[in-house]
């Protein structure tokens, strides 16, 4: 077997040397790229690239590293640049180096990232691996292989910094109608932080796991009770915090840390330790009610598609036949009467009526 560390550093023309195809970088910044062909013009090529022989190619190396570097310099009009060749480097090696080189950067983008990892649990490397070899962990890359569910206009989302990673997993685990719902509304603004879009996207998750609103069984009379009650309660305390608590807090706030430590004196540590459990509280129901929030969204989208949904079928429907909405009421036959039967008397007017009386 080749010996995969025989490294040494050479110079190479700039044409002896071919882009990688499968390089797991695909997006570069012009921007970025224009600042590093001016500092490579200025200062020339401070790092060396990356590279491994290849035969049988046009050119005799192939990048492994570098890329943004190799353009730059053909840019600048650099004809020979330094690089550091690694013999021997089977396809899959130069592969894990090139990941190796690019996977910590700032301006790979989170789906190319994705993406690599994703070529190399084709090539049979587990996330477990993966991880150990980019020192990463297991979740973050397991995070980052379910992006790959996304649908493009998402991903494109994505790559452009509009959707934070953690918020678009949330996102990839919902249907493809829905990804765009939940992906647009957070773009446009619609909530208040990543977390409640988060929770709306966990809501529609929920919503499509059960059954269609519309056909659900309406709750019995006992069940509204006890639900009528639960709200009556949690309105009232809620409102019994809004009118008491929140003055309370807002009275202390106002005032000097050497005013309050001689107003509540002795109790100072006592007092300090409630609010921490009341702040500690205070969070945990923030994020409860959020979650509940989400989950309410996620029914009014649904019951909003369900019934844009009945709306279409009607209107196709309609469609379908739009004859029978113009053609006149068929005229029923007259009805032959029977001889012996009188027909019945008209009512006269009750003008004429009067002056047949008179």
């Amino acid at each position: 077997m080749a010996d995969t560390n025989k490294i040494e550093f050479i110079s190479l023309k700039v044409g002896e040397i071919a882009p990688n195809p499968e390089q797991p970088r695909k997006f570069f910044s012009e921007e970025a790229q224009e600042e590093l062909t001016s500092s490579i013009k200025e200062n020339g090529l401070l790092q060396p690239v990356v590279v491994r022989p290849v035969e049988g190619e046009k050119a005799p190396y192939m990048l492994i590293a570098g890329e943004r570097r190799w353009r730059s310099c053909q840019a600048a009009g650099l004809e020979v640049i330094p690089a550091k060749v690694v013999a021997g480097a089977t396809e899959e090696k130069a592969y894990v180096l090139s990941i190796a080189e690019n996977v910590n950067r700032a301006d790979m983008t989170i789906m190319e990232e994705a993406g690599a990892y994703a070529d190399l649990t084709a090539a049979g490397w587990d996330p477990k691996k993966i991880a150990k070899q980019f020192g990463k962990t297991e979740t973050h890359i397991t995070w980052r292989l379910g992006l790959l569910t996304l649908r493009p206009e998402v991903s494109e989302m994505v790559d452009e910094g509009k959707i934070k990673s953690n918020l678009a997993w949330h996102i990839a685990q919902l249907n493809p109608a829905n990804q765009m719902v939940a992906a647009m509304r957070y773009v446009r603004g619609d909530f208040d932080s990543e977390a409640d879009a988060q929770h709306f996207a966990n809501g529609l998750k929920m919503m499509e796991s059960q059954t269609s609103l519309a056909n659900e069984k309406a709750p019995t009379a006992e069940e509204q009770e006890k639900r009528t009650k639960a709200k009556v309660k949690a309105k009232d305390g809620l409102s019994k915090a809004e009118e008491v608590l929140i003055p309370l807090l807002e009275e202390l706030a106002e005032k000097k840390p050497e005013d309050l430590a001689v107003i509540l004196g002795d109790d100072l540590a006592r007092h300090l330790r409630v609010v921490g459990r009341l702040y500690a509280k205070v969070q945990m129901v923030r994020n409860l009610l959020s979650k509940a929030q989400g989950i309410q969204r996620a029914q009014v989208e649904q019951f909003n598609k369900e019934a844009a949904e009945v709306q279409q079928e009607a209107a196709a429907k309609k469609a379908e036949k739009p004859e029978e909405a113009t053609k006149p009421a068929a005229v029923k036959p007259a009805v032959k009467r029977s001889t012996g039967a009188k027909p019945a008397a008209r009512r006269a007017p009750a003008k004429k009526a009067a002056q047949a009386a008179e």
